[in-house]
């Protein structure tokens, strides 16, 4: 033990005497261990804390509350009520002891076993004897941090203190002006009055002391490491000012002042702040200021230029208005937000008369804020407003006017179905008949403009519950149907198509007797037919895209989709059994219109269901129909067989059988599966077949059945991973097959993207080693065999792409193989090209939508693994193989988020320049894009190459390709936001050279190079 003590002494001494800082460390590792107590350090500080030098007292206090900061938590009650005892007494010592005294009074204020009574003792210890305000920052919020964690921990006890302790802390903050410490004690100062401690007469003082911050004058400077925001300051002020309703007297004449001051930010933090204040107070704490505060409002968005400014004035509004409703009326109480809404209407209303004039929108957006804060704000604007509106429209001739007053009737009406009413049908039955007359001319007005607006209006009275009668929602299912089919503008057309998505949702039948009869005999007219019957200039195939389109988008309902699902089916039968003259177009539309439905439908399981088993086997057994009547012969002959139209067949299959349960998803996979692998057909509605469905069995005539596994890919790929597919082993040994030895490029790529798909699910074990082992060795035997190695790299990019994503240990071995083979001579450059396959993402299969197994930061791994070694390669290559390398890396690059990239640019970047000479437009292009985002981030490091960089864009400015003159040029531009003095010397030269692009024959070109040239020429000038 005496050897303990003069251990103890030791380090004491070093660090009051010897100055050795690290010793503090020492002593609380001591007093952790349990080789000596806190009392013990106190004791081997007498001579030290009794020394007339105050800075050896500082010294000593100092050790004692550095040891305290780290052992706090193992005091005892004794220790805490001793050592309180003693730092209250050195408060009264020397300056320079208060901030450690401070230090150790922290430590002390987060023990658990605080004794009860001595944080008030400390608190009024603080009050008493320390001016706080002419303490050092960290020193001043130290003094915050103590009475914060005396708050949580001693409320009540603090509470006891009555006013006492408010009129202490507004002392104690009075004057504070470092933004880290006023976000502190903004803190406090919200939680003296949310958790309802005793204001007594010191409510306008601590106002006062608070308030005298607003408005937030604050800019944090550049690269401020403590991450304090303008917006913090704002929010932590705004929570103060606004935690009660004592604080309105004085908040309130407060923001008018702000509100009418030049300063645009005093203005938008005083609006917003009326609003906050809106949600706590009261009608009596607002009457007094109404009309002051609807004045301030009304100028501010009748004049304002800013949108901010605005949006905060209509807020404000209808903040106040939803506080006035909230007021419970007596029989003899004034009725205020009647008496702000008269105002607002008397103000207001007139403007309404003059819709080509600027103060009729501020006019509508004031009225229609005013009306959305209740449901009685509501009933006595709109039952003021509607009637003016209505009168309007019949007097106004113009166009552009009707057009204005219907977008305003929209917005009241939107309102009034806010606050709807089923009693009274929405407050809008008096208004029905001359609303429904309105928009109904409205509808068929030659203006376009006016169609818009008049088609907005239909959505809105349609969605009203119980406004509109049956024979009102036909009326208004005819008149969309009409511009659907006969409207030459294409914006009213696709208007009129996104309204009818949202109203069949409502009224569903009225679409399915109304609406979709007319679309499916329209589009089965033939172009001949349209142009005979109709003088309307629409084509027959734009009027055949117009009536999928409304098809796919009217099916939002379950009785709808079980009308337009065969409908679209149908169309697709007619090119199969050739009976219409359909080209792929056609049939690659129906299919975007049956995938919209299945997008549509996966919220709602049984229309998921309905839509999976009416698509999926109508699909596969046309397909196959066509397939096997085409064996044998060419396979572009038949529709249905080529690839654009079997690529737009696969996100519909996909789609129907993603969110399928697992029980029905096992079902329906099990019967797909025995078709393509034993020719089952049981599936199929049409199986009556002249010879058996065989798509695995490799010769020409089974080619065209070839081509179907991107069907199979679409379902099994998609399926969630808990569906059992069954047969995997045998399904991937054909695909296997199918991806080696395929005879056509899509049928064998299909086949590697499905094998791929189903690689990166399978289960983790010896059955996927043995899978996997046998496909690397057959890649390699492919990649041998002359005829089959365009198919060899095509699996092996796949598969490396789904081992990539799951992060399987084999992913870096068939990595290195497609990196050995950019040496290749007649695979380098396809297999350049298939590293961006490696870590782009993948539209069909191995995405999230498809479950896929994709593990976070990919790309980031895949990037740390393998670009050394490309580097590594493109050093060692042969010339003429550097280029395959230098796209590799371009591709792997330009995947990479911006914060990966700034890390690894020094070492980088001279081959990105590199990149820049190389031939290939398609490496130019991804480097370029690659270094724009890059050149803001890395001026030190470009400044040694700016030589360099600068002779290649310019030189790329006018590149054969215009996406490489456009990137280039856009490069210079950002250029010009470097440090000035790594520009100017260059800056001559390159304004010459930019002379040439404003020449350009491409538009978007000369807009580059104009804009590029014009910042070059402002370098070194005054202001910029």
């Amino acid at each position: 033990m005496a050897e303990d003590s003069g251990t103890l002494w030791g380090l004491v001494e070093e660090f009051v005497t010897g100055q050795q800082d690290s010793k503090a460390a020492e002593v609380a590792s001591g007093v952790k261990d349990g080789d000596f107590t806190v009392l013990q350090v106190v004791e081997s500080l007498g001579s030290c804390l009794a020394n007339t030098e105050p800075r050896t007292r500082s010294r000593g206090v100092q050790l004692l509350s550095q040891v305290l900061q780290q052992c706090y938590s193992k005091l005892t009650e004794k220790e805490v009520e001793v050592l309180v005892v003693f730092y209250e007494n050195r408060l009264k010592d020397h300056h320079l002891i208060v901030p450690h005294v401070l230090q150790g009074l922290k430590a002390l204020s987060m023990c658990d076993v605080l004794p009860p009574g001595l944080a008030v003792s400390v608190l009024k210890s603080i009050f008493q004897e320390v001016h706080v305000q002419s303490l050092m920052q960290m020193d001043r919020y130290t003094v915050y941090m103590i009475i914060t964690n005396f708050m949580k921990i001693r409320e009540e006890e603090l509470k006891n203190l009555g006013a006492d302790f408010t009129f202490g802390f507004i002392q104690v903050m009075d004057g504070e002006k470092d933004p880290r410490n006023l976000l502190v004690a903004f803190h406090i100062v919200h939680d003296i009055i949310a958790k309802h401690y005793n204001l007594g007469p010191f409510v306008e003082e601590l106002f006062e002391v608070t308030s005298c911050y607003f408005p937030i004058d604050f800019h944090p400077p550049p690269n401020d490491p403590h991450g304090l925001t303008r917006e913090d300051l704002i929010l932590g002020l705004r929570a103060v000012l606004t935690a009660t309703p004592r604080f309105a007297e004085f908040l309130l004449p407060l923001l008018i002042e702000k509100m009418d001051s030049d300063v645009q930010s005093a203005k938008l933090d005083s609006l917003q702040t009326l609003s906050a204040a809106c949600a706590v107070y009261e009608q009596k704490e607002l009457k007094e200021f109404l009309t002051s505060l609807w004045s301030s409002i009304r100028r501010e968005v009748f004049q304002t230029a800013s949108e901010k400014i605005e949006a905060g004035g209509l807020s404000a509004l209808q903040s106040l208005s939803s506080c006035l409703s909230r007021s419970v009326l007596t029989a003899d109480s004034e009725d205020y937000l009647d008496t702000v809404l008269n105002n607002v209407l008397q103000d207001c209303k007139h403007h309404l008369c003059e819709p080509d004039m600027k103060l009729v929108w501020p006019s509508a957006k004031l009225l229609q804020a005013a009306a959305g804060a209740s449901s009685r704000a509501c009933r006595k604007v709109t039952s003021s407003v509607l009637p003016l509106l209505l009168e309007q429209y019949s007097q106004q001739a113009q166009s552009n006017q009707r057009r204005t007053i219907l977008e305003m009737t929209v917005g009241f009406l939107k309102l009034q179905s806010k606050w709807s009413d089923e009693e009274d049908e929405n407050g809008l039955g008096a208004f029905k008949a001359a609303l429904c007359s309105m928009v109904y001319s409205a509808v068929t007005d030659p203006s376009s403009q006016v169609h818009l607006a008049a088609v907005k209006a239909l959505t809105v009275l349609g969605t009203q519950k119980g406004f509109l009668s049956a024979a009102d929602i036909d009326l208004v299912v005819g008149h969309l149907t009409r511009l659907i089919l006969m409207e030459t503008d294409l914006q009213s057309c696709n208007a009129a198509i996104e309204a009818s998505g949202s109203l069949a949702k409502i009224h569903p039948s009225a679409f399915i007797t109304r609406m979709i009869p007319q679309l499916s005999s329209r589009l089965w007219t033939e172009p001949m037919e349209i142009n005979a019957n109709d003088n309307n200039g629409i084509q027959g195939n734009a009027l055949r895209i117009r009536c999928l389109e409304a098809l796919a988008a009217v099916s939002t309902h379950q009785s709808i989709v079980r009308e337009t699902v065969p409908i679209l089916l149908d169309y697709v039968k007619q090119a199969q059994e050739g009976k219409a003259a359909i080209n792929s177009d056609d049939i690659v539309s129906v299919c975007k219109s049956l995938h919209q439905v299945a997008v549509q439908c996966q919220p709602d399981a049984e229309s998921m269901q309905f839509y999976h088993n009416a698509v999926v086997p109508c699909l596969l057994s046309l397909t196959v129909q066509a397939a096997i009547q085409e064996s044998g012969t060419p396979s572009t002959e038949h529709v249905l067989l080529q690839d654009a139209v079997v690529s737009a067949m696969v996100p519909v299959i996909s789609a129907a059988c993603t969110y399928l349960s697992p029980e029905f998803g096992a079902s329906s996979v099990s019967r797909i599966v025995n078709l393509f692998l034993d020719g089952d057909v049981s599936l199929l509605s049409e199986n009556n077949f002249s010879c058996k469905f065989q798509p695995f069995q490799m010769d020409a005539s089974t080619e065209p059945q070839s081509r179907l596994v991107a069907l199979l890919m679409a379902c099994v790929c998609s399926l969630p991973r808990k569906v059992e597919i069954p047969h995997l082993v045998r399904l991937l040994q054909h695909l296997l097959s199918l991806s080696l030895s395929g005879r056509s490029s899509f049928a064998y790529s299909t086949s590697s993207k499905c094998f791929a798909g189903l690689i990166n699910k399978f289960p983790t074990g010896e059955p996927l080693d043995e899978i996997l082992q046998d496909a690397a060795r057959r890649i390699e035997s492919g990649l041998v065999d002359e005829p089959n190695r365009i198919q060899a790299i095509t699996l092996l990019a796949w598969v490396t792409k789904a081992l990539i994503l799951r992060y399987h240990p084999l992913n870096g071995q068939l990595t290195n193989r497609m990196i050995d083979l950019l040496s290749d001579r007649e695979l380098g450059v396809s297999v350049a090209d298939l590293f961006s396959l490696l870590v782009s993402d993948s539209a069909d299969i191995l995405n999230k939508a498809c479950h896929a197994d994709i593990r976070i930061m990919f790309r980031q791994r895949f990037f740390t693994e393998n670009v050394p070694k490309l580097v590594q390669g493109f050093h060692s290559a042969s010339r003429d193989d550097k280029p395959n390398y230098l796209k590799a890396l371009s591709h792997v690059l330009n995947s990479l988020p911006k914060q990966v990239l700034m890390t690894e640019l020094p070492s980088l970047l001279s081959l990105l320049l590199e990149a820049l000479s190389c031939p290939d437009q398609v490496v130019q292009l991804s480097t370029l894009t690659c270094l724009e985002p890059l050149l803001l981030e890395a001026a030190d490091i470009l400044s040694v190459h700016m030589d360099t960089l600068i002779t290649k864009l310019l030189s790329l400015s006018s590149s054969p390709a215009m996406a490489v003159r456009i990137t280039a040029l856009k490069c210079m531009l950002a250029l010009t936001k470097l440090p000035l003095h790594m520009l100017m010397p260059y800056k001559q030269q390159v304004i010459r050279a930019l002379a040439k692009p404003l020449d350009d024959k491409k538009r978007l070109v000369r807009k580059e190079a104009v804009e590029a040239r014009c910042q070059w020429f402002l370098l070194g000038s005054p202001g910029s």
